[in-house]
């Protein structure tokens, strides 16, 4: 089920769903409040989500008006990319493949829409050793580390040709 590409409609999935669903892991993705969400459905390239919100993906194409340090690290690099900027799995919908079955969407789209590379990070500190093995699996390869948000947050750079 999509939630957008370039501002379309969340087509059934609640933006609170995947508002809750995303704060529960501010850890790992940042906590939003509802305006922000909102943005970045609508600079979003690709934003889809499964069932009622068990699993969603967001990600943005270099285009997209987005303020994350990540993202413009990306666009400081590459002049064609999409960028996947939170990825996150219900705890009870855990084990299912939905989180492959997202990246594998969006790697068709980002394809199809003439992209060579998907990027993306993973924190280092504080470490996501899940992440950094799901990405492994999926082909992500690094190619960058920074400290950022004042160096509270050590982050990884991976990048996956299609």
């Amino acid at each position: 089920m999509t939630l957008s590409t370039h501002a379309t409609p969340l087509a059934g999935v609640s933006e609170a769903a995947v508002l809750k669903l995303n704060n529960a892991h501010a850890a790992e993705l940042s906590w939003l409040e509802p305006h922000e969400l909102r943005h970045l459905i609508a600079e979003a390239f690709h934003a889809e989500a499964i069932g009622d919100c068990d699993a969603f993906i967001i990600a943005f194409d270099q285009d997209a008006d987005y303020w994350s340090p990540n993202f413009k690290w990306f666009r400081d690099r590459y002049r064609r990319f999409v960028y996947v900027d939170r990825v996150a799995v219900s705890p009870t919908a855990r084990g299912r493949g939905l989180a492959r079955a997202l990246y594998e969407s969006l790697f068709r789209k980002a394809a199809e829409a003439g992209h060579a590379v998907v990027t993306c990070e993973v924190n280092a500190e504080p470490p996501n050793p899940a992440s950094d093995a799901f990405h492994a699996a999926l082909g992500f390869l690094p190619v960058g580390e920074a400290a950022i948000h004042g160096g509270a947050k050590t982050v990884r750079y991976f990048a996956r040709d299609l």
